[in-house]
């Protein structure tokens, strides 16, 4: 049986239809603008992150101490991600955010595109590279938000890459490896994944130097020696930010803090029970190890040793994994696919160079320019418009607290303190916001003990002299506010509800809103 062969196309097609590459890329960016863009909002630390480049603009400086609470003494605060707030900062300025929305929308799907475009390097089966694209793409996404991290998943992406090239095919790409080093340190502390597949890749060539064959041992003798001042070159290139040598420690410290590990939502390890993706692609690389006969080399191994240890320990890492992991699960499933049975192997094969060589003849970058020019264009004429979801954060309540400018100190929930610094600061300062590695447990955990109404909670309230709260209606505090005789709501909806403490300089308020009723989950009403 002669295998099928794909059907001459007119050239005006060629430059019309969109190429596999293409269709990954306007899908990402379709999805994100115009279908859940409000997903990439679906985080608060957003605002307080355009607000801090905001200040950067401004100020003309990093901060070196915190800036949005109201706590004292006043806490030391690394801003280790100020070139992605200054670079938000200034698109919100020319395009709000809907330009926000739109810009990482983009980068996402550049990342993605980028990532197919790298596998179709190590492989020529069209169909196992775009399966493995969407594989990774749909597991990356449980952690796409408007945030500076985003930032990390293409530099990630070209790091792997450079190093790959290097490694696999002798090509002198390490030496852009400090310079890229350059950029990421002052946009994410993700820089640190740079370093550690660095080191990996180092010490998987030192080993080889030592077990191989003479021959082979002097090949990786070489590329260890040029890894060794690569990594000497991109450590060098970390200490140029506006911390210095402090910006290795600040990674550690973070992921050594306990309580941070153990509490904050997005650092603690992916729940298996719920529909997530990872869990999917987790499973397809056991299975494609279990069943290929190819085995991965050390590097490959250490890789996704690492990457699987990150994911499991952290949700936040997933999508590194997704990355990292993605080439190698195709070298795994390319050597199945090759396995097959006969007949399924020629029915299979027959499709792919079907599929292969239909794309091989559509060159056009007609798609991605048009739609990257359409959702421009919807944007500037106003047809795009994207907000934070008033349904989950506390729009609102935060407009009724700049009519009424409340004094004295606030008690919030973190989430609305995000928001509240990126609408009403710096009027308002708050008790916690998303910054969890600045306060730590000596504040993070009084905070977790009030918010879970937990013996010991209104000293802690007495403690930081707290005269108002401002938290979400339908929780335990709320509820527990409304049977304490010292505390009165003034204000009340669906998100969120404003209790006041009854003293001297809140009787104007409560006189003003005697009875606001307070909707908690047990209402009937």
């Amino acid at each position: 049986m002669n295998p099928p062969s794909s059907p001459p196309i007119p050239k005006i097609f060629t430059v019309l239809l969109p190429s596999l590459g293409n269709i990954i890329f306007v899908a990402i960016l379709l999805v994100l603008t115009l279908n859940i863009a409000e997903g990439l909002l679906g985080d608060g630390d957003t605002g307080y992150h355009i607000r801090t480049g905001e200040f950067i603009l401004d100020a003309g400086r990093v901060p070196r101490v915190d800036i949005y609470s109201f706590i004292t003494p006043t806490l030391k605060w690394t801003a280790h991600e100020w070139l992605s707030e200054v670079i938000m900062a200034i698109i919100y300025r020319t395009s709000g955010l809907t330009g926000i929305v739109v810009f990482f929308a983009i980068i996402l799907a550049t990342t993605h595109w980028l990532l197919y475009a790298v596998l179709r390097t190590k492989c020529d089966d069209i169909l196992l590279c775009t399966i493995v694209t969407v594989l990774a793409t749909v597991t990356a996404s449980s952690h796409w938000l408007a945030r500076p991290h985003l930032f990390s998943l293409p530099l990630l992406l070209i790091w792997y890459h450079l190093l790959d090239q290097f490694q696999s095919h002798e090509k002198p790409t390490l030496k852009y490896l400090p310079i890229l080093m350059l950029l990421w340190v002052n946009l994410h502390g993700g820089f640190m994944l740079g370093i550690v597949l660095l080191t990996i890749y180092l010490a998987g060539n030192l080993i080889y130097s030592l077990t191989d064959s003479p021959a082979t041992a002097l090949q990786h003798r070489a590329k260890a020696r040029a890894l060794s001042l690569t990594t000497l070159l991109t450590i060098a290139a970390c200490i140029v930010n506006p911390v210095g040598i402090e910006i290795f420690w600040f990674p550690f410290r973070v992921t050594s803090d306990r309580f941070i590990m153990d509490w904050v939502v997005e650092f603690m390890s992916p729940n298996f029970h719920h529909a997530l993706p990872f869990k999917y692609m987790f499973i397809a690389v056991i299975a494609a190890l279990a069943l290929a006969r190819t085995r991965l080399n050390l590097i490959e191994a250490a890789l996704l040793i690492f990457v699987s240890y990150m994911s499991l320990y952290s949700v936040r890492h997933v999508s590194v994994f997704a990355i990292v992991a993605a080439p190698i699960l195709l070298k795994m499933s390319s050597d199945i696919a090759a396995s097959f049975p006969q007949r399924l192997s020629e029915f299979y094969q027959a499709r792919r160079k079907l599929f292969a060589d239909l794309d091989a003849n559509l060159r056009g970058k007609l798609w991605p320019a048009l739609v990257v020019s359409m959702v421009l264009g919807l944007a500037l004429l106003g047809a795009l418009r994207v907000s934070f979801n008033e349904k989950i954060f506390p729009v609102a309540a935060v407009e009724f607290l700049k009519r009424e400018n409340l004094s004295g100190n606030m008690f919030n929930n973190d989430e609305f303190g995000d928001y509240l610094i990126f609408s009403a600061w710096p009027q308002y300062r708050v008790f916690t916001d998303g910054r969890s590695d600045m306060y730590g447990e000596k504040h993070g955990s009084p905070y977790l003990k009030v918010a879970g109404v937990q013996p010991g909670w209104k000293d802690i309230l007495q403690r930081y002299a707290v005269s108002w709260i401002f938290f979400p209606t339908q929780t335990a505090l709320s509820a527990a506010l409304l049977e304490q005789p010292d505390w009165h709501a003034i204000y009340s909806d669906k998100v969120a509800t404003i209790f006041v403490r009854k003293v001297a300089e809140h009787q104007h308020l409560i006189a003003k809103y005697p009875s606001v009723p307070v909707l908690l989950v047990n209402d009937n009403k």
